[in-house]
């Protein structure tokens, strides 16, 4: 028999009418928008199905199989539409957002030294979520790299907010209080090792190029040396 669903917090409950209309459906595309650029509350819906599943109202295993499926989707969608259409786009709007060629040369080199543990943990960090895989795209991270990346954070995405919300049952409320809290946290921290790394990275580019720029006057006069002088 079915347990009472505990009360919601307003975030939760807003979306309680369409989960309770569409059930799974409402899952698979909330969280597959979510996953491909669109900002819809996808882990929100995630969350709520899986209270839902601990009350009895929804099968957990089937909510988690079909967010894995969703997300993991959303995401090759992004990543397809980076491919197809990223470069374009920078190479003809970048400038206006201060994307120059030279720093997508160095984003495509960090993706490329990087973009698995990106593509693992981005869908923890609203905005990161959604566009981590356009991103991937854009950079030209190899599919076949990128696939099971994606399938990873996919499955850690969803295992972590739906047992969340699956052994939150009654206390739902003040625990996804407590949740947001500390998510916002990590965002933040997140963030500043994000511009703690760039900086670095912008100060070791400085280095070498004012290193090379030093190097080519020192060469020029080597090679002037070596001239032979005319003969008699």
């Amino acid at each position: 028999m079915s347990a009472p669903t505990p009360p919601l917090p307003g975030a939760l409950a807003g979306l309680a009418p369409l989960l309770d209309q569409y059930g799974y459906l409402a899952v698979a595309l909330l969280v597959l928008l979510d996953n491909c650029g669109i900002p819809v509350p996808g882990q929100t819906i995630l969350v709520l199905a899986s209270v839902y599943a601990g009350a009895g109202h929804l099968d957990f295993a089937a909510v988690l199989l079909i967010a894995v499926c969703a997300a993991t989707l959303g995401n090759s969608l992004g990543y397809l539409i980076g491919h197809t259409g990223g470069r374009a786009f920078v190479h003809r709007w970048g400038r206006y957002v201060l994307l120059t060629p030279a720093r997508m040369e160095r984003a495509d080199g960090f993706f490329a030294r990087h973009g698995g543990k990106v593509v693992t943990v981005a869908r923890f960090v609203d905005g990161l979520r959604q566009t981590n895989g356009i991103i991937a795209g854009t950079t030209e991270m190899p599919w076949r790299r990128f696939t099971p990346f994606n399938v990873l954070g996919a499955v850690l995405w969803t295992g972590v907010w739906g047992t969340f919300g699956y052994l939150a049952g009654a206390n739902i409320g003040a625990v996804y209080r407590t949740a947001i809290r500390y998510q916002l946290w990590f965002a933040i921290g997140l963030g500043l090792l994000a511009a703690a790394f760039l900086l670095r990275q912008g100060l070791r580019y400085r280095r070498r190029r004012r290193a090379g720029a030093d190097a080519e006057p020192e060469a020029g006069a080597g090679s002037g040396s070596d001239i032979d002088e005319p003969s008699d």
